[in-house]
């Protein structure tokens, strides 16, 4: 059967979406999702009531039944997105209590599925006035069901962003602003007789080809009897089927149903050339699912790192998912701008200290910029407060959690599991946390590096048994900023290519990177002094320069991006006590290659000429 016959069942399933799912007429109408991948019926709830809740009084008041007023507002969003600094910023990072409100109306009775991407912090859902579910951390998706009957029916979340210092004792430590809202896009969808989620995708490479992989979750709404999913990989007008086994499956129950086929002469994915298929999943006439995947095989061996069998060495940034008047509720204009400033400074890696959005992912994947990403608790330096067993297996929950949703991306190559871990880890929980993850990755995820991020100023001088089995090691290498600014260029190098020197004594074998470097800019400080423009134009230049030199690094991650508030009080840290004078913005981390408002510093067009020499990969 021809890949666009076969599919009819996915053009009736949104036609079918589309009559039995709307907002009511007071709102916009249902809206086709922003993100790419997902099942196929799903419209987006982007138009919302919302009303703050300082007092925290709403539950009293009966505002889980809906019905209070409010501004209007289109989700994804963040209360008061501009208020970093100052005693607004104060109040604001402090978090506080936002209720929002939205109309659903199923025209056509049966369970129905609300897919969140991301809330920060704890969020609590209700339907017509009965609660749902809650949730609680950013930048992982949750999905809440319900069976509604058909008619209108008030969808209402409560959203609580209070205590930030309760959050990271909870594991939930932010790396920048404590925005809240609903960050992430909200899907609704209904769900017929079968569903499919969680695909994911390996390729093994041959001569001239390619073996694919292709498992999905299939789940049985119905009695009980046998589903056989079909599905198909689709580039332009070729059409590989994917033929899986019959499924028998009782009611309510869920099973793994694979798939494998041979793709000759494949459009292989890569920096170079970011070749996307479309993944094609469906029970027929019942569910389906889409998703755009690239085909890449990653291997790594003697320290070295390789796509398709080609050497990849990363030159790229640290990202922040932050934009002036939307906090880190990005929209389609605001990762259009990120990827225009990645490609500005011939960017092919991006490293992430939080899960990416999807929408971001998806632009990631199809500009062919590979991603260093972060999952699990993040901490501050040499910090780790999952140090209990329920907090340890939160953690590994939302690691887990977060591999789950990010893994059907080929941009994705790593998953780096702490951030500036100090020396062989805090304590025994820590060391638990990677061995238990390092397993688990190693198992259900072979086609991909698992990483752990040191602090440079504390590393092992031999490595413990948090590192065994981890197949990547990444350091910061602060040189010339918090280490040493006011040494000579000389100077610097040596120090850098000495701790390179240790590393690689250290961790022999293992692909190793420098996850950040960098250094604060802006116009108050002279342009050739530490803190000004010139300045760190002139350290990254170096730090490159000595990376690049190194045969056995496999990469290097500028800090940062761009400039974002970080703490309303934050004043670059410990930087003061080597630079007392030095000038800087209070409440943003300025380190990044562009301001907060998109302007290119000088540094950028330094780094843009150095990475602008480097091979693709």
């Amino acid at each position: 059967m021809r890949a666009r016959s076969r599919w009819r069942y996915a053009l009736v399933g949104l036609a079918a979406l589309a009559a039995s799912l709307a907002t009511s007429a007071a709102a916009e109408a249902p809206t086709h999702p922003a993100i790419t991948a997902g099942a196929g019926e799903r419209v987006a709830l982007t138009s919302w009531t919302v009303r703050e809740d300082a007092a925290n009084r709403g539950v009293s008041l009966g505002w889980q039944r809906g019905g209070f007023a409010g501004g209007h507002t289109s989700v994804p969003s963040v209360m008061h997105p501009d208020a970093f600094s100052g005693r607004a910023g104060t109040r604001n990072y402090e978090g506080s209590v936002a209720w929002y409100q939205a109309t659903l109306h199923a025209t056509v009775a049966g369970t129905y599925a609300l897919d969140f991407q991301s809330a920060n912090f704890f969020a609590q859902v209700w339907v017509d006035g009965r609660l749902l579910g809650s949730h609680q951390g950013s930048y992982l998706p949750f999905e809440l069901r319900t069976h509604l009957a058909a008619g209108a029916h008030r969808v209402v979340v409560r959203i609580d962003w209070r205590n930030p210092g309760a959050q990271s004792r909870a594991g939930f430590h932010r790396t920048w602003f404590n925005w809240g809202g609903i960050d992430g896009e909200v899907e609704a969808r209904r769900i017929d007789a079968s569903d499919l989620s969680e695909p994911t995708i390996h390729t093994v490479l041959g001569e001239g080809s390619a073996r694919v992989t292709v498992s999905v979750r299939v789940r049985n709404e119905g009695p009980e009897r046998t589903l056989t999913p079909e599905g198909s990989l689709v580039r332009e007008d070729a059409s590989v089927p994917l033929r899986f086994a019959p499924l028998t499956l009782e009611a309510g129950q869920t099973a793994t149903a694979t798939a494998t086929a041979t793709v000759q002469a494949p459009a292989l994915w890569s920096p170079r050339s970011p070749s996307l298929y479309r993944l094609q999943l469906a029970v027929p006439g019942e569910s389906t699912y889409v998703a755009d995947v690239g085909l890449r095989q990653l291997t790594w061996r003697s320290g070295s790192l390789y796509i398709n069998g080609t050497r990849l060495k990363l030159h790229g940034v640290t990202v922040q998912e932050d934009a002036p008047g939307h906090g880190d509720a990005l929209t389609a204009s605001d990762d259009d701008r990120l990827l225009s400033e990645l490609r500005a400074i011939h960017a092919n890696a991006v490293r992430a200290q939080h899960p990416l959005d999807p929408m971001l992912l998806e632009r990631l994947d199809a500009a062919g910029i590979v991603v260093w990403q972060g999952i699990g608790p993040v901490e501050g330096a040499g910090n780790w407060f999952s140090n209990t067993p329920h907090l340890n297996a939160q953690a590994i929950g939302q690691a887990r959690s977060a591999v789950a949703a990010e893994r059907l991306h080929p941009s994705v190559i790593a998953w780096n599991l702490v951030d500036e871990v100090a020396g062989n880890g805090r304590d025994a929980e820590e060391v638990a946390y990677v061995q238990t993850l390092t397993r688990w990755l190693h198992l259900h995820d072979p086609g991909r590096m698992v990483a752990v991020d040191v602090w440079g100023d504390h590393p092992p001088h031999r490595p413990g048994g948090l590192f065994a089995g981890v197949d990547a090691v990444a350091e910061t290498d602060y040189s010339g900023w918090y280490d040493s600014p006011r040494d000579t260029p000389a100077q610097l190098a040596a120090m850098m290519r000495r701790r390179l020197a240790a590393m690689s004594r250290t961790f022999p074998g293992r692909v190793l990177l420098i996850s950040e470097f960098g250094a604060e800019s802006n116009g108050l400080n002279p342009s050739g002094s530490p803190g000004g423009y010139a300045f760190q134009a002139h350290l990254l230049a170096q730090h490159v320069a000595v990376y690049e030199a190194d045969p056995h690094l496999s990469g290097m991650m500028i800090w940062l991006l761009r400039d974002y508030p970080l703490t309303p009080t934050f004043e670059g840290g410990s930087i003061h006590a080597k630079l007392p004078n030095v000038r800087l913005i209070e409440g943003l981390n300025q380190k990044g290659l562009f301001t907060r408002a998109g302007r290119a510093k000088p540094a950028a067009r330094t780094v843009a000429s150095l990475f602008g020499s480097l091979p693709l990969g």
